[in-house]
């Protein structure tokens, strides 16, 4: 059984999302390192990041993963919007060390019309002047669901950065409902064992279990609750059937608002279709 779990608040102090998470059943869990909305920061306390460290031992939730903020954007081509969003990840990487969580999760953003190659150079740029603030953390660079002009929705465009990049601290997160909204149905388990064979499962660092709110190829990064989008259950059992994938740290971002389940009951049904 792998390692599962839920994007936990951060309200109130950083610890207090590991009590969240035990108290759900979480094995494992993400969460933002700041305000997901703004560009600001607020220092952490030294008690803060005491209590974080023995409670996630204490508790057994790993591995931590930290998702960047939404504002960044590392493949913008307004100079001041770049240098604000490579500072942004510099802090976060400090975040995770201090903390101890070993991932950092980072979408790669939009060309904003400057073309895909140029995007996917600022991005390679960015992720390699990293080495020097990464320390223990791998960076996950996640699969975009299609959206104009964003930089990594196809899965070669994912690999030709990773293959810019010229230090070892990197990986990949799949998301399961942005891969489905950018076409690829992995519902279907050719489609899923070519998808996962792509980026190279080894290089799959977690996998964001979502279903799709909307259609096949939509190119809208909508999340249903799993069983009850596009995919499906039946989809996610033929997900799961993909080798190297059930051994994977799945994190659920499902919105948990369409169907009488709360996050126990999903956890539930994930690990009884794991299990199957």
């Amino acid at each position: 059984m792998p390692r599962i779990g839920y994007h936990i608040s951060i309200a109130g102090t950083m610890d207090t999302a590991l009590d969240r998470a035990r108290e759900i059943g979480c094995t494992c869990m993400q969460i933002f390192p700041s305000n997901p909305r703004g560009w600001a920061v607020k220092e952490l306390e030294k008690t803060e990041i005491e209590a974080f460290r023995r409670k996630q031992k204490a508790y057994d939730v790993s591995p931590v993963f930290v998702h960047m903020p939404y504002l960044p954007n590392l493949a913008s081509p307004k100079p001041e919007v770049y240098e604000k969003s490579k500072t942004a990840m510099i802090e976060a990487l400090r975040r995770c060390n201090m903390l101890g969580a070993r991932y950092l999760i980072v979408h790669l953003g939009s060309h904003l019309g400057t073309g895909a190659e140029a995007g996917r150079e600022r991005v390679a740029a960015a992720v390699n002047e990293m080495e020097r603030h990464a320390g223990e953390v791998t960076i996950l660079m996640e699969n975009e669901a299609g959206q104009r002009n964003s930089v990594g929705s196809r899965l070669d465009e994912l690999v030709e950065i990773y293959d810019r990049v010229d230090h070892d601290r990197i990986g990949f997160c799949l998301d399961t409902c942005h891969v489905f909204a950018a076409g690829y149905d992995i519902g279907k388990r050719e489609v899923a064992r070519e998808v996962i064979e792509t980026l190279d499962v080894d290089r799959i660092g977690c996998i964001h279990l979502n279903d799709a709110k909307h259609p096949l190829g939509s190119g809208l990064d909508r999340h249903a609750d799993i069983g009850f989008g596009h995919i499906g259950r039946s989809g996610f059992e033929n997900f799961f059937s993909v080798d190297g994938v059930r051994g994977k740290p799945m994190i659920m971002e499902t919105p948990l608002v369409e169907t009488p389940r709360d996050a126990k009951g999903e956890l539930g049904l994930v690990r009884k279709l794991l299990e199957a």
